[in-house]
C-alpha cells in the first residue's frame, strides 16, 4: 500500500471501526508494513498488500512502541 492509496479513505479499525493510519516501513528498522489506530494502540498487519483486519490479528502495542508508530505514521 502507499499512503496515496484511496483504499485507506474506507478502511475502519474493526473495534471502533475508526480510521487507521497507515505505517511506513523504517529502513533503520526491521519493520513491516502496517495500519495503526492510535486510540486503541493496536497494530493491523498488511501482508502481500493486503490489510489483515480481523480483531484477532491486531496486536496491543506498550506505550513505548506507541510513541515510536506515532513516529512512522504516513504523513
Amino acid at each position: 500500500m502507499n499512503p496515496d492509496d484511496p483504499l485507506l479513505r474506507i478502511l475502519a479499525c474493526p473495534l471502533d471501526k475508526g480510521p487507521l493510519h497507515l505505517l511506513v516501513p523504517d529502513e533503520s528498522v526491521a519493520a513491516e508494513e502496517a495500519l495503526y489506530n492510535p486510540r486503541l494502540r493496536r497494530r493491523y498487519p498488511v501482508v502481500d498488500g493486503i490489510p489483515q483486519l480481523l480483531p484477532s490479528s491486531g496486536v496491543q502495542v506498550t506505550e513505548d512502541e506507541h510513541e515510536e508508530l506515532l513516529k512512522r505514521v504516513a504523513p
